[in-house]
């Protein structure tokens, strides 16, 4: 007898799929209402690149005099610090516009879509930086940083459309 096989994944390409809010205020990051989302900003149009957004635990090793082999536990949960890669406007327009350094709000990354049912997560978070990007090969852009504030909420219901 087998070990019953994991179910097939549905698999998708995130550009066209993905959906990135910024909203300004949450009052319950584990249970967002669907107001609080529809009042924020959709990002996805202007992001070129996500960097960071992800939740690690660091590791602890746990040796005894017992063994030769040190085992290890789970330690401190963080967040590496985060950043949205976006256009830059020729009339400034853009980014600039809406978020600026030491702005506090949160990030909502809906990867699957903005779908009911389906799973986001929410990430408190504040503005670090919004530096200009000025390479010459490259669109203009701006990278806007961000500092995770406290636990960011994963696996989150999406809530239905009011």
């Amino acid at each position: 007898m087998a070990a019953t096989p994991m179910a097939s994944t549905s698999r998708y390409f995130r550009p066209g799929t993905t959906v990135i809010y910024w909203v300004e205020t949450i009052s319950d990051k584990s249970a967002p209402t669907r107001i609080e989302l529809d009042a924020g900003t959709d990002l996805s149009g202007e992001v070129a690149e996500i960097e960071g957004f992800e939740v690690v635990s660091e590791t602890l090793e746990t040796p005894d005099f017992g063994s030769r082999f040190a085992s290890k536990i789970p330690g401190m949960i963080t967040a590496d610090d985060s950043a949205l890669l976006t256009y830059a406007d020729q009339t400034s327009a853009d980014i600039r516009a809406l978020l600026s350094r030491d702005d506090n709000g949160f990030i909502v990354i809906m990867d699957e879509g903005d779908v009911e049912t389906q799973l986001m997560d929410v990430f408190p978070v504040r503005v670090s930086a919004v530096p200009k990007l000025r390479a010459r090969s490259d669109p203009s852009q701006i990278r806007v940083q961000f500092t995770i504030t406290s636990e960011p909420a994963e696996n989150v219901e999406i809530p239905a459309a009011v």
